[in-house]
């Protein structure tokens, strides 16, 4: 058994191809947004929410909608008044990528029942034989001597039962296909516990990830995905910002100003 801690690592990102973007904006006119965000280099993420929140009034700049006669030219304020009036559907634009390493199937069985907005692709056991297992404990169960001593116990030989399993299957002779070793693992990893440390890739967009954020952070939720996505909130905090301006943090707890967005 090897002790392991949950990490996060974002990946993937927003990046928009400003060539396009000013091609476009040439013909309908407001370049002049196109030219102050970039000077302002925010992040792209941010400035692909606002590039589809302006769409939708053609508020790039004054006099380009007959409608609307005053446009707020600060950024921040403009997303923040996009969260504020819970217009999520322009959330949706911005998809981030993560790496969530040695996080439980504990965690992961919560975390895939997130579908809208997400996608995963999940380190499968059937496929990937187990040499160890990997295990996260809370700081209070590492603390409990006796729990430990007979935790260790049960992971210790679940541990050496693969390591039996590999050699009576003979799947590490020479000539053992690939189907007999498939088919071997599938079964093994039915020894595997549900606290083994895996791995999965995470793509939401930011009105999943403020969802999530919240109920997965709230004071209710399992320890290990509290632990995880107030690790991942941190990274979206300093990532897009002004998205997540309105969070205030309490206990681990992160709290949105706006429910709904």
């Amino acid at each position: 058994m090897r002790h392991v801690e949950p990490t996060v690592s974002l990946i993937a990102r927003p990046q928009i191809d400003w060539d396009a973007v000013e091609a476009y904006l040439g013909e309908v006119g407001g370049t002049a947004w196109s030219d102050r965000v970039r000077e302002a280099e925010s992040p792209d993420g941010e400035d692909l929410l606002e590039f589809a929140g302006r769409m939708c009034y053609r508020s790039w700049e004054p006099g380009l909608n007959p409608n609307v006669s005053r446009v707020r030219t600060d950024s921040e304020k403009y997303l923040g008044n996009v969260i504020g009036s819970q217009h999520g559907s322009v959330l949706e634009h911005a998809n981030y990528t993560f790496v969530l390493h040695n996080v439980s199937r504990v965690l992961t069985h919560e975390l895939i029942r997130h579908r809208a907005g997400c996608a995963y692709s999940q380190e499968s056991l059937r496929y990937v034989r187990l040499d160890e297992i990997p295990f996260w404990f809370p700081e209070w169960a590492r603390e409990d001597a006796e729990l430990m001593e007979r935790s260790l116990a049960v992971l210790d030989t679940l541990e050496e039962h693969q390591k039996w399993m590999a050699a009576h299957f003979g799947l590490d002779e020479e000539g053992t296909n690939f189907s007999h070793k498939k088919h071997m693992t599938s079964f093994m990893r039915r020894f595997a516990p549900e606290g083994l440390g895996t791995g999965i890739v995470y793509t939401a967009n930011l009105r999943s990830l403020r969802h999530v954020i919240e109920m997965r952070t709230a004071a209710g939720a399992e320890e290990e995905i509290r632990l995880v996505f107030g690790k991942l909130a941190a990274i979206m905090k300093e990532e897009a910002p002004a998205i997540f301006a309105d969070y205030s943090v309490e206990d681990g707890e992160w709290k949105p100003g706006t429910r709904k967005a």
